[in-house]
């Protein structure tokens, strides 16, 4: 119920005094006792609520997930385990799972924003479980997305290959593990938007993505603003948040 719902019942006496005064303090707010859902987040921030459900039993997980189905919200989980995939869709079946990514899905309506596609190069195949779940991420808010996967700096003319798909963008998603160069080439040959993605991806001296991460910060291209290791979920929020500008 809206703020405008519950001022036009307390107008039309289908709420006393006290009734709305009560569901105005409480509005945006659905507990759960082991969880708080912020039902008011979309209005207010342009971005719904999703569940990260990394560090959650798979049993709070599906109860989230059926609150908010229940009460019209649409679902987006991340970092789910395939047992928590199956959980979900016990209460939601035509949830989608997407394993790579480790996102699970539900809209009740797809609105998609017509302004442009954003794009999501991956340096390499193993860079792809992060890509993919900035993908889904960016699906869910309403974006159309192409994918370019394996194009890193190692074969860069397969990156030539692809310029023109990723030059029609709005907004660019860089996914890079290793030593995470991708982003200053692309930064370096775009006029769009550049979000670095660094990936945990590579050898020890990687450091779990923090050699790629500082290689990001560190471009000397222009343009790129750089989310933290394996945040493609981050990624995408930021995307969607200037596609529809």
């Amino acid at each position: 119920m809206t703020l405008a719902d519950i001022f036009e019942k307390y107008k039309s006496g289908d709420l006393d005094l006290p009734e709305a005064l009560q569901k105005v303090s409480n509005h945006g707010i659905d507990e759960m006792g082991f969880a708080t859902i912020d039902t008011d987040r979309l209005h207010r921030t342009g971005l719904p609520e999703m569940i990260y459900a990394a560090g959650k039993t798979t049993d709070q997980v599906r109860q989230i997930a059926e609150r908010m189905y229940q009460n019209g919200s649409d679902v987006l989980a991340s970092r789910v385990t395939p047992e928590m995939s199956a959980a979900i869709k016990e209460v939601i079946p035509l949830a989608e799972y997407n394993e790579l990514a480790r996102t699970v899905s539900y809209r009740h309506q797809l609105i998609q924003n017509p302004k442009g596609y954003i794009a999501v190069v991956a340096a390499g195949t193993s860079d792809m479980p992060v890509a993919e779940e900035a993908a889904e991420t960016a699906r869910f808010l309403g974006n159309e997305v192409k994918t370019i996967y394996d194009v890193g700096v190692a074969g860069i003319h397969r990156l030539f290959h692809k310029m023109d798909l990723i030059r029609g963008a709005r907004v660019i998603i860089v996914v890079a593990g290793m030593e995470g160069a991708l982003g200053s080439v692309i930064g370096g040959l775009v006029d769009k938007p550049v979000i670095g993605v660094p990936t945990s991806v590579g050898y020890g001296a990687n450091f779990k993505g923090l050699s790629a991460l500082l290689s990001m910060l560190n471009s000397c291209a222009n343009g790129i603003s750089i989310v933290n290791i394996d945040n493609g979920f981050g990624a995408a929020c930021q995307a969607s948040l200037i596609n529809k500008l």
